[in-house]
């Protein structure tokens, strides 16, 4: 792991939300987009070299949906971004840690992405992030 790469905010409405965040950091997202796999419409910003991820869900059987139905608006996960996913895959399954999905998939941002489950994590979800070469 290399350095977090952002932050994701699971939101009710990215309209509204878009707006918050626009008026916090003075400057619009530089990109949205939906990805439809997981049923998430995202948008992100940047903050110096910080971005963050706005998620909204697009449909109620979504991860973003049921994480805002038992916990409400706020920090879903942390992405960190990585070299070789799968080799970061293989390292951190050997080391004992839980994956939620066995092969990377295609996620927001031009990037392929792993999730740790967030039981052995301090029930923080971890979110792996590599560029589309």
């Amino acid at each position: 792991m290399r350095k977090i790469e952002h932050i994701g905010i699971a939101v009710k409405s990215l309209e509204t939300s878009n707006l918050l965040f626009e008026k916090l950091f003075g400057n619009p997202p530089y990109k949205e987009e939906e990805v439809a796999s997981e049923g998430v419409k995202t948008s992100f910003f940047l903050n110096g070299p910080n971005k963050i991820e706005l998620l909204e869900a697009t449909n109620p059987e979504s991860p973003i949906a049921k994480f805002l139905e038992k916990k409400g608006e706020g920090i879903h996960h942390i992405a960190f971004d990585v070299e070789d996913i799968l080799s970061e895959m293989e390292r951190l399954k050997n080391e004992g840690f839980t994956i939620l999905n066995e092969t990377p998939k295609k996620g927001a941002d031009n990037k392929l992405v792993a999730f740790l489950h967030p039981k052995g994590t301090n029930g923080v979800l971890i979110e792996l992030c590599q560029e589309i070469r």
